[in-house]
């Protein structure tokens, strides 16, 4: 609408000045043209008095004079002046000069002078201001021609055709044109509002239902009227959200019967589990009585029996997640001494592999949290640090700040790329499936400890470079409901930093 009005004033501007300008020049030219014809006529009658003339001697020829000059004037001397001078080439002064009321040979330039004097068989014309009826000044043509009176020599008639009423018409003319100029903006300024309501009501009505759409109400629709290009749009917007609400609705259901799949299968499995477990824990409690093969395929049953045990309990919590049934038990838990348990239970494992973990956290680092699901992050990141550091060190860091606490592992093995980064936190998904694992890993370990950190409102990061190695830090309010404001832990530590660090959307959690 802003453009619209101000292209409009433009135009208006633009051809307002233009036609101002042309009625202004066709009023001054019809003004010249009259007064010239006019003056022709006026000086015929004014020589054709002085040829009549029977005296010639200088008092009868200044009353002769007085009398032209006085039936060549208007009465008002508004519509027509007149001035009766010696000619500037005519050295006599038989006659002294006579003008009509209120006008002095003072206006007559000297210029239009020399010019009768160059060619005094011709009429000369020009542009002057004389004094109006309110005082002001008012533009006026004026024309001189040459006279012969007798015994006198030259004399030059001067006629002043005032432009009062020129004025006047130029004045109502410009104003019509301000007002109409008004008018016009304003009238284009209505139109291009209507207009532009027009268009961007039912754009507001896309973003509302949008947005309503986005918030859940999968029922929202448009409101069609018309036939036009925004009726059909909003047809196919509708079109649109019928078709996401039923893809929806299917997702929701197939996620319901997935998550009641999951669930009934965890617990169902249970009780069949209790009862191979304790036949497994009898194998494996008599295993030294068995033949050697019989004794190894007791002892892989009882592994596997744990690995099996350790899936079902990652599928029951994941099903809890899903089925948002998961809650948080926060006591004031010094995370500090946490990691340091957890390090040291898996210190064997770590001393196996040839790898040294240390440790660098302050004193005491307390805060609100859950600690089962805590020590299950920290454990699944030290674990993981662990098989993939390939016998290199593992730095484990803590740190408390304002708002936060955090801890970072970082390890130095066979790292991430961009495209394993990505997916680093989806279910079931292992780096490289084909690479043998100690601890033996079920690929929902990084993904329940995602959830277990959206439940405290924190953050998990990762970051890994192939062949540098990668960090993961996990950072907690230090207590409900208080926002994170920066984490105390950088993901990197400058020391190591051999490039940007690149942590892709997918894996942020903020």
């Amino acid at each position: 609408m802003t453009i619209t009005a101000l292209l409009g004033m433009v135009v208006t501007f633009a051809l307002g000045a233009f036609m101002y300008e042309r009625i202004s020049d066709g009023l001054v030219s019809a003004k010249v043209e009259s007064a010239t014809v006019d003056a022709s006529v006026r000086r015929a009658d004014a020589q054709d008095s002085f040829s009549q003339v029977d005296k010639t001697d200088t008092s009868t020829l200044q009353q002769t004079s007085k009398d032209i000059v006085s039936d060549l004037s208007s009465v008002d001397d508004l519509s027509r002046g007149a001035i009766l001078q010696r000619a500037i080439d005519n050295p006599t002064q038989a006659v002294p000069p006579t003008g009509s009321r209120g006008m002095a040979t003072e206006v007559i330039p000297n210029d239009l002078r020399r010019a009768l004097a160059r060619d005094p068989e011709h009429q000369q014309t020009t542009y002057i201001e004389v004094p109006g009826r309110d005082g002001s000044w008012v533009p006026a043509v004026l024309v001189g021609s040459r006279l012969e009176v007798p015994n006198a020599g030259a004399y030059d008639l001067y006629l002043i055709y005032p432009m009062a009423q020129e004025v006047e018409t130029i004045s109502i003319i410009r104003q019509s044109f301000v007002f109409g100029g008004f008018a016009l903006v304003v009238i284009l300024a209505g139109l291009a509002y209507m207009v532009t309501r027009m268009v961007v009501t039912p754009v507001r009505q896309a973003r509302h239902v949008a947005e309503r759409l986005s918030a859940g109400a999968l029922n929202e629709r448009m409101h069609v009227a018309g036939e036009d290009d925004l009726a059909r749009l909003a047809n196919s917007f509708n079109t649109m959200a019928g078709n996401l609400q039923k893809q929806i609705r299917q997702l929701e259901e197939l996620s319901v019967v997935q998550q009641r799949f999951t669930s009934d299968v965890s617990h169902e499995l249970r009780t069949p589990l209790t009862t191979i477990r304790m036949a497994a824990d009898l194998l494996y409690t008599s295993r030294e009585d068995f033949p050697a093969p019989t004794a190894r395929s007791a002892e892989l049953l009882n592994k596997e029996l744990d690995r099996f045990e350790s899936l079902l309990a990652d599928l029951l919590e994941i099903s809890r997640f899903d089925a948002g049934a998961a809650n948080l038990d926060r006591t004031s838990t010094d995370l500090s001494d946490l990691v340091r348990q957890v390090v040291d239970a898996y210190s064997p494992l770590a001393e196996r592999l040839g790898t040294r973990v240390t440790v660098d956290a302050p004193t005491v680092c307390i805060a609100e949290m859950d600690v089962r699901r805590v020590e299950r992050i920290v454990r699944n990141l030290v674990t993981n640090a662990i098989e993939h550091s390939e016998g290199k060190p593992i730095k484990v860091t803590v740190r408390a700040g304002e708002s936060a606490v955090a801890v970072a592992v970082r390890d130095h093995g066979v790292g991430m790329s961009p495209t394993e980064m990505a997916q680093v936190f989806t279910r079931f998904w292992r780096a490289d499936p084909a690479r043998a694992r100690t601890t033996g890993g079920t690929g929902l370990g990084l993904s329940i400890a995602l959830e277990d950190a959206r439940l405290h409102a924190g953050w998990l990061q990762a970051w890994g470079e192939p062949g540098e190695g990668s960090c993961f830090r996990l950072t907690l309010p230090l207590a409900e409901g208080e926002p994170i404001r920066r984490s105390p832990v950088r993901l990197l530590d400058d020391s190591d930093q051999t490039g940007p660090i690149v942590i892709p959307e997918e894996v942020r959690l903020r």
